[in-house]
Order: C-alpha cells, then structure tokens, then sequence
C-alpha cells in the first residue's frame, strides 16, 4: 500500500494516511518548539495492510461504532444479519466497527498540507450494501497545521429514504510522549460524569455516576489505569470537548478536541502496549437495539438527500504551567 503523506511547509508535522485502508491516519508527527513528537500508535508493519485493520492509528468507525450485538438488528421492522466476517465480529459473535475500516476510499482532492476522502456503502462497498438500511456516505478531510491534525467531516445519505447513522474513532495515542517520559508521569483527562453499565462489553442501557476508577475528571495516572469503557454525562450548553494527555516528565500534551455531536468516549487502554484509546463517538455501542430503552443513546437519523458537518483535532503542544 501506497501512503499519502501530508504536511506543514512551515512546521515539518506530517501525517501518513492509507486510502486503501479505510482512510488511516496512522502517523502523525508534530512538531512542537522544533521537537518531532510522534502521537500516533501503529506497528510498524501497518502500512503493508498485514496488520487487523483497527489495531493502529486512527480507524474510522462507521456507519456504526463498536458493537452491535449478535450482530443483527430491525429497523422499520426489516431484520438485518450482518455479515460472518472476521474483521467485523468480535470473539462473541457481536458485530464491530462499521463497515469502512478495511475497504479502500476514493481521493477527491489532494494539496500539500490536505488530503480529501470518501467512502460511500454503494459505490465503495457495495457488496455490504444489503445489511444497512440505505445508502450513506462519509467523507473526512484531514490536514495538518502547525502542530496540529484536524479532521472535517461530512456524513451524507444520498438515497430517498432517512438511514440510521453513528460514528466513532479510534485513535491510538502513543505514551509516553518523549524519549525521557515514563507511564508514571503520564495523566489522562476527559469531563464525563458518567459511564454505560457493561456486560461483556455491551451496554445494558442504563448509565450510572462515573466510578473512582473512571472518573478522568480529575486526571488519572496512565500506569494505574486500566480501562475498556464507554463514558458519557459530557458538560451541557457548550458546543466541544476536549480530552488530553499529559506526560509532566516532558512537559508536553496532546489534546483532542471535538465537536459536541460526540456525547460518548470509550477509553481503552490496550494490553501489553505504550498507548491509549480516547475514542469519540456520537453513539453509543449497541445504539441501534437500545432504540426501545428509556435513555438518549446518541444515533441519528438522516433524512433523505441530507448531510451533517462535525469535527475532531488533535494538537501537541508544551505544558502550561
């Protein structure tokens, strides 16, 4: 596979993107004060696509994020079984992580600091087509200035009927920081007041007072957490979010901050690696069997020949003291 490689002419950050493979960001490089900081996580074989797709980098999760369960669910009472294929179900049988993540996207346009892509269900994975409710489209910008990685997003439904939508992703942010930083030193923030409760991984579709071990409200220390959770109860009235990392060792941060449109955070931190998941995500895991719980689970509808615009950035910068 043939990366894209984007870049500041001012700074030198570049970022390295793989079309063939869902559109992953996996790799970017910002300079903060003419010190390279690498944010990204990804195995070093990533690019030759020899990797699962959503182990590394910044996978795009969507028309769903996450899971849904036993893989199957109605809407305006049609049953939907997704398809039986390993990059799409997890150890128990749930679907997982949309149907983008591994296909190739289309570039529509390309510069020096931008790159543009797009991915539609009937077009770029048409063979998937059936176990949607209809046609529907993303298309991600990212570009990359100063010391930042900015994605501007457009989802679209081009057909003639409204199609349930939800969408998440999943960076891995590489810790420590610096060479001279330590997991000991590293804190991770985010404002939710409040988690899903889980069973093996699937909201039950009740959300409880964030527990002592989740609150991030505070910070946490990265070598004591151990997460694989959805949060949510995010600040009301404001229009984004931010969570961060921060490694005090050597003074330096990685913020992303995003549109409100994504009212949940999964935070995972992955067994046996230096790096942490702070995945936003408009919906919740599951969201499109929780239609009948008494609880505002975040998916959306789009009508027909409509779109929505969000955003996330990610930025590294020195600590402020």
């Amino acid at each position: 596979m043939t990366p894209i490689q984007i870049k500041d002419p001012d700074t030198g950050s570049f970022a390295n993107i793989l079309p063939e493979l869902g559109f992953n960001c996996f790799e970017f490089q910002a300079m903060v004060n003419g010190q390279p900081i690498d944010v990204i996580d990804a195995h070093p074989d990533f690019a030759s696509g020899n990797q699962r797709p959503s182990s590394g980098g910044i996978p795009i999760l969507f028309p769903f994020p996450n899971r849904i369960a036993n893989a199957s669910f109605q809407w305006d009472g049609v049953p939907y079984e997704l398809p039986a294929d390993k990059t799409y179900h997890d150890k128990t049988g749930n679907a997982i992580h949309g149907f983008c993540l591994d296909l190739p996207w289309r570039v529509i346009s390309q510069e020096e600091s931008a790159v543009t892509g797009q991915f539609q269900l009937s077009i770029d994975g048409k063979h998937r087509l059936k176990y949607w409710p209809g046609d529907i489209f993303i298309e991600v910008r990212y570009e990359v200035k100063g010391a930042a990685l900015r994605a501007d997003i457009r989802v679209g439904n081009p057909g003639s009927n409204s199609v349930p939508w939800g969408l998440g992703t999943h960076p891995y942010f590489k810790v420590p920081l610096s060479k001279s930083g330590s997991l000991k030193n590293c804190l991770v923030e985010s404002p939710a007041s409040e988690e899903w409760v889980l069973e093996d991984c699937l909201p039950v579709g009740v959300k409880k007072s964030i527990g002592k071990s989740h609150d991030l409200r505070e910070g946490a220390w990265l070598d004591q957490l151990q997460a694989d959770d959805i949060l949510t109860g995010m600040p009301e009235d404001i229009e984004q979010y931010e969570c961060l990392i921060m490694d005090e060792q050597a003074g330096l941060v990685v913020t992303q901050d995003y549109d409100a449109i994504f009212s949940e955070l999964v935070v995972f931190t992955p067994p046996d690696r230096d790096c942490v998941c702070l995945e936003p995500y408009t919906c919740v895991t599951n969201a499109i069997n929780l239609l009948s719980a008494d609880v505002e689970t975040g998916l959306r509808v789009l009508p027909p020949e409509s779109e929505i615009k969000t955003w996330i950035e990610i930025r590294a910068g020195k600590v402020i003291v």
